[in-house]
């Protein structure tokens, strides 16, 4: 006599004294399709107080990290943009203090301590003598201090930067004002940003990638 085996369905089985459900019927919901490495969205006004009203909408709704790029400086733009002075003339007057100290001690060490002169009696090292080689030092570190550190503070050189792809964005030498926020923004928000810039009047909304 031949015996008939009767299986359970794999749903069916018990595992560990659990039932398991059966398995769905329905297809699982499709993935979102990945979103491109957003870098910012970007467009451009026509006109300086459009940009600059524009800003103000975006500083007081609490965005942070959004840049203006124009062919021309605006007056009191960084105002509009809620822009804080900036700490690089402490650095640069911390370079000229370095290179006038620098020079004080260059003129100590030579003349008073390695090779001193006696010359009619005269005191090895006067500080009206090296009045000149103070001012020239001290100018020539916060010079420098200035030029090196600008292109530190502003990541230069740099060759390439994700605004430079938009389809316009050579206007922004000519009649173009141009507004670019970034991804980066804890307050971006892909399709509410979008809205708040169209509703702003921009013209040629892009969003550019890195």
């Amino acid at each position: 006599m031949e015996t008939e085996l009767h299986r359970a369905p794999l749903s069916a089985r018990p595992l560990n004294g659990i039932e398991l459900p059966d398995a769905p019927t329905s297809k699982p919901l499709p993935r979102p399709a990945p979103q491109a490495n957003i870098h910012a969205l970007m467009g451009w006004f026509a006109t300086p107080a459009e940009l600059y009203r524009a800003c103000e909408v975006l500083r007081d709704a609490g965005y942070q990290r959004f840049d203006a790029h124009t062919p021309f400086p605006v007056h009191g733009l960084e105002h509009a943009m809620g822009l804080r002075p900036t700490r690089f003339p402490w650095l640069v007057l911390g370079g000229g203090v370095l290179g006038l100290v620098s020079a004080v001690a260059l003129a100590w060490y030579t003349q008073a301590v390695d090779y001193p002169l006696a010359i009619s009696g005269k005191p090895a090292f006067s500080v009206q003598a090296f009045i000149p080689v103070f001012f020239e030092l001290t100018v020539l570190a916060a010079a420098l201090t200035c030029f090196f550190g600008l292109w530190a503070v502003s990541g230069l050189p740099r060759f390439f930067h994700p605004t430079l792809t938009h389809p316009s964005f050579h206007r922004a030498t000519d009649d173009a004002f141009f507004l670019s926020v970034e991804a980066g923004d804890p307050r971006f928000d892909r399709l509410e940003t979008r809205a708040l810039l169209a509703g702003l009047g921009i013209r040629e909304l892009a969003e550019v990638t890195s």
